[in-house]
């Protein structure tokens, strides 16, 4: 069990005043006590007030404007290095832990070396259904959370290795971040969690699920509250995370796959009235290729696992909900005799 004072969480917050005290007094009731953080990214509502009035033993850092989830939550992960600490959590300001969340996370990575990330089962708010239990990588470029709106709450109660962790409640070595960076902030928010696991599996870390370690989360509380925000973010960062992370034997097989996705994204988009914000991403995203193609260059020179490891650790089939493609999908299958490989 590492002690008390090697531990961080760093909660980033954006107007998340209504959401901040339940959140903070759950980190501060944990069983095991750690350094709280809370990275502020521009709030103009009650946070900072609450913060320096309510809770004094919580460290501020201030932003005066918004730098999104990686921005928010990367000079607590500098913070908690220059402290020495050994560990620390991002955690979702609209989030509240179990109390014996961190214990159980801590003891993982205390007797497991070779892992550099441990993350959580979390629910729903009111523990109707989940939210996630680690996240998967597909062979179609697509990133999902394992179990996301599944009720059965007891189907992933066993400890394994997976993917990738969530960046709302995970816990980080530092050692692993000194190693491999921390969280890209051209990401700004979204996938920029799978983007650190990613990298971490490239470089040899593991990333376990640890079930006995609970949160519960108050899904979308921040990202709904902007009009097409998730879609400008989809369409901006998934074509990052294919380019800076996968490996290039595998790029002939998902970059098809990921060209079709992406296409039906578009059709989405118009149908939901939000063509605009999904053709801005895109050309975002474009605008960010370059910078993502020296960045592949060195995460691949650098890596330590063989392409063999990294397909084995993909998904191998569409994420549950996309719906659409498992039609289109099926109708090729009936077309051509045969499942795609």
């Amino acid at each position: 069990m590492p002690e008390i004072s090697k531990v961080s969480v760093v909660v980033p917050n954006w107007n998340g005043a209504g959401e901040l005290r339940t959140c903070l007094d759950s980190l501060l009731g944990q069983s095991v006590r750690a350094h709280i953080i809370v990275v502020d990214n521009g709030s103009v509502d009650d946070s900072v007030k609450l913060i320096e009035q309510s809770y004094p033993q919580v460290e501020l850092i201030r932003h005066t404007k918004n730098k999104g989830y990686a921005g928010g939550v990367n000079p607590g992960f500098r913070r908690a290095a220059s402290l020495g600490h050994t560990y620390v959590a991002p955690f979702n300001n609209d989030a509240v832990a179990d109390k014996d969340w961190l214990k159980h996370l801590t003891q993982y990575l205390g007797t497991h070396p070779e892992t550099g990330i441990a993350t959580c089962k979390i629910a729903s708010a009111d523990n109707t259904h989940l939210d996630s239990t680690g996240d998967y990588y597909t062979i179609w470029g697509l990133p999902y959370p394992r179990g996301r709106n599944e009720t059965d709450m007891d189907k992933y109660d066993h400890q394994t290795e997976i993917f990738a962790g969530s960046g709302g409640a995970s816990l980080y070595r530092i050692s692993m971040l000194e190693h491999i960076g921390l969280m890209d902030e051209d990401f700004f928010a979204y996938y920029e969690d799978v983007d650190l696991s990613f990298r971490a599996q490239l470089a040899g870390w593991k990333v376990a699920y640890v079930p006995k370690s609970v949160v519960y989360h108050e899904i979308s509380t921040t990202g709904s509250r902007i009009k097409g925000f998730f879609t400008y973010q989809t369409m901006k960062n998934l074509p990052m995370l294919l380019v800076k992370d996968v490996p290039s034997r595998y790029l002939p097989k998902i970059l098809p796959r990921f060209a079709l996705v992406y296409v039906l994204f578009f059709g989405s988009a118009l149908q939901r009235g939000q063509l605009w914000y999904a053709v801005k991403g895109a050309f975002r995203g474009l605008l960010f290729l370059p910078k993502k193609l020296r960045e592949r260059h060195r995460i691949q020179k650098h890596r330590k696992v063989p392409d063999s490891y990294i397909w084995s650790m993909f998904e191998h089939d569409l994420p549950p909900n996309a719906h659409k493609l498992r039609r289109l999908r099926a109708i090729w299958w009936k077309l051509t005799g045969r499942k795609a490989t």
